[in-house]
């Protein structure tokens, strides 16, 4: 049974669901149907929201596995919270105007370290 993960499941959700307000937001004022219309801020908006669905799914996938496996909560919290902080911080960063870049890249690091960890985690506990 998961216990740790749906938490950060949840919360990665809500801020994938603030990301996708946000896209509908620069749609509607800038009056863009499909694509991006040639703006800057949309092309933003977009690649924020869609930086988020790449990289966050297989990062949970690979967190539930390694609670499937029995890992210790300490562990669990530790890759959520790495995942968590990771998108947060790279949301605000590369959304903003001028780009905050140390957020993004503190925001990347912790993004593929929780990736990383979680991987080396699952095949540790695997054999």
């Amino acid at each position: 049974m998961l216990a740790i993960t749906p938490i950060y499941a949840a919360l990665i959700a809500l801020l994938f669901v603030a990301l996708s307000a946000n896209v509908i937001s620069q749609r509607r004022s800038g009056r863009i149907s499909v694509g991006d219309g040639g703006s800057k801020d949309m092309i933003k908006a977009m690649r924020t929201h869609s930086n988020c669905a790449e990289y966050a799914p297989f990062a949970l996938l690979l967190i539930a596995m390694v609670e499937l496996q029995g890992a210790g909560a300490l562990l669990l919290n530790l890759l959520g919270l790495s995942l968590l902080g990771g998108r947060v911080l790279h949301a605000y960063g590369f959304g903003r105007t001028p780009q905050v870049i140390i957020l993004r890249q503190i925001g990347m690091l912790l993004t593929f370290a929780a990736i990383l960890v979680a991987a080396l985690a699952n095949l540790v506990l695997a054999l």
